[in-house]
């Protein structure tokens, strides 16, 4: 018999709404596997059973009914503990919110309730979500169930981690400068950031967020399949009043001409050679699937990297400086040292120049786009980094604040991007990122089920 615990979420959606398998037994087998491996690991850092097993006996109960079950029913998920999930702690990995009960769900997670996902649990995130690696003094950190010896990612690395060992089929995560795409690229797994305003979000718990966090942090799906991320953010992007960005619009638009860029360097990044050849073999598969390619350089990043760290920096100045302080993450306040010297303090100034400048390079990255409808690019400079590398030195971090120049740069102008798992190079996981103009991640999907199809088929890890 097939493990449930290796299935898709589209195969355990098909497979209960057929009566095949039963909701239960698909969560009885992801609780078994999760105490089972979690552990090990420690992705879940909130148990949901409780909550898991009275919805998958509801989900039996209408399907013998012959009621509609919604698109996700029985399908495991996790949700991070940085968003509202109604009855748990919202704590962004921080001892002083472990007592922040959420009375509401976040709208996106209400979306995907009501589709009939089943949450099994919540997925650890770094101090703050400051970091691409995830540890914290309240939940502790997460390892890599593929390596323990480096990175799961961060901020989502919980999430990505938990997809990898097949605790959940799909899991949240957000995105302001990587924390979808990095943590699935360093688990082996794949990752959607979408559009600004694709995905419904608000945090009742901690409130509206300042301009920074409003035009570049969004949810999005994890998942093993390219499907599962499509049927993911079809049911998450049910648009929703309490988000003022949330945007109502179609899944699919316009046909599109199958062109692509191919850029292996952006903007002059530092890019490790099995980085490059995963995105030559990429372009490669596009090829035979009938696209064009050229190499060709995208607009700047740097700028727009910079644009980003101004604005999650006076975010995180304004918003969480005194917590910094009082929470005591010595981690965090490492990261959050550096990065404001390479910026300078949060001035009106300085805060409204990026805000003008962005204008500049949303335009420069719209009118690139209108031409080649998909970027390719690497997701990271390196392949994944060691466990900690980035608090070891101020030159360790500053490294990898470089080979992350894409994950810091393209949020700003608010477009979506896609990390696609490829196989592995020098013993760790290696992918690809695909870019497209704001609303196309019909495109991104398209492009990254070709790519899919032509690589080696993501497969559970086994942590020891």
């Amino acid at each position: 018999m097939t493990d449930p615990c290796s299935l898709s979420a589209s195969e355990v959606a098909r497979a209960v709404a057929r009566g095949d398998l039963s909701a239960v037994e698909i969560a009885e087998a992801h609780l078994a596997r999760l105490d089972r491996v979690n552990p090990s690991i420690n992705a879940v850092v909130q148990d949901c059973r409780t909550e898991a097993r009275a919805v998958a006996s509801d989900i039996d109960a209408r399907r013998q009914r012959g009621e509609d079950l919604g698109p996700l029913a029985g399908v495991p998920i996790t949700t991070k503990v940085n968003a509202d999930h109604a009855g748990y702690a919202t704590t962004n990995g921080l001892r002083l919110l472990n007592d922040n009960i959420a009375e509401h769900d976040s709208p996106f997670i209400a979306n995907m309730r009501g589709a009939g996902a089943v949450t099994v649990g919540r997925t650890n995130t770094p101090a703050f979500s400051l970091r691409w690696f995830t540890k914290n003094g309240l939940h502790g950190q997460t390892l890599n169930p593929r390596n323990p010896a480096i990175t799961p990612g961060g901020s989502s690395g919980g999430a990505a981690a938990a997809v990898a060992a097949g605790l959940c089929a799909i899991a949240h995560g957000t995105d302001i400068a990587g924390s979808i795409r990095y943590p699935a690229y360093a688990c082996g797994v794949h990752g959607l950031r979408p559009s600004l305003g694709r995905v419904p979000v608000l945090n009742a718990t901690s409130g509206d967020r300042y301009i920074g966090a409003q035009l570049m942090a969004v949810s999005g799906p994890i998942a093993r399949t390219i499907e599962d991320l499509d049927l993911a953010l079809r049911v998450m992007s049910v648009p929703d009043r309490r988000d003022p960005w949330s945007i109502a619009l179609p899944p699919e638009t316009p046909d599109f001409p199958k062109r692509a860029a191919i850029c292996l360097a952006p903007d002059g990044m530092l890019v490790d050679a099995p980085v490059k050849q995963a995105v030559a073999d990429a372009a490669r598969h596009l090829e035979d699937a009938g696209w064009r390619v050229d190499e060709i350089p995208c607009p700047p990043l740097r700028p727009a990297a910079r644009i980003n760290t101004i604005l999650w920096m006076a975010e995180t100045h304004f918003a969480v400086g005194d917590m910094m302080e009082r929470e005591g993450d010595e981690d965090a306040q490492f990261v959050y040292r550096i990065i404001s010297q390479d910026v300078g303090a949060p001035d009106l100034e300085t805060i409204m120049t990026a805000l003008k400048d962005r204008a500049g390079l949303m335009r420069a990255w719209d009118l690139f786009l209108e031409e080649y409808p998909l970027l390719l690019c690497p997701v990271s400079g390196e392949l994944p980094f060691d466990q900690q590398a980035d608090v070891r030195s101020e030159g360790d971090f500053h490294r990898i604040y470089e080979a992350q120049l894409t994950q810091r740069g393209l949020p700003v102008m608010g477009m979506p991007s896609l990390a696609v798992a490829t196989g592995s190079a020098e013993g760790r996981p290696v992918g690809v990122q695909l870019v497209s103009a704001r609303f196309r991640e019909d495109i991104l999907l398209a492009a990254g089920a070709e790519i899919e199809a032509a690589s080696p088929r993501v497969t559970l890890a086994e942590p020891a």
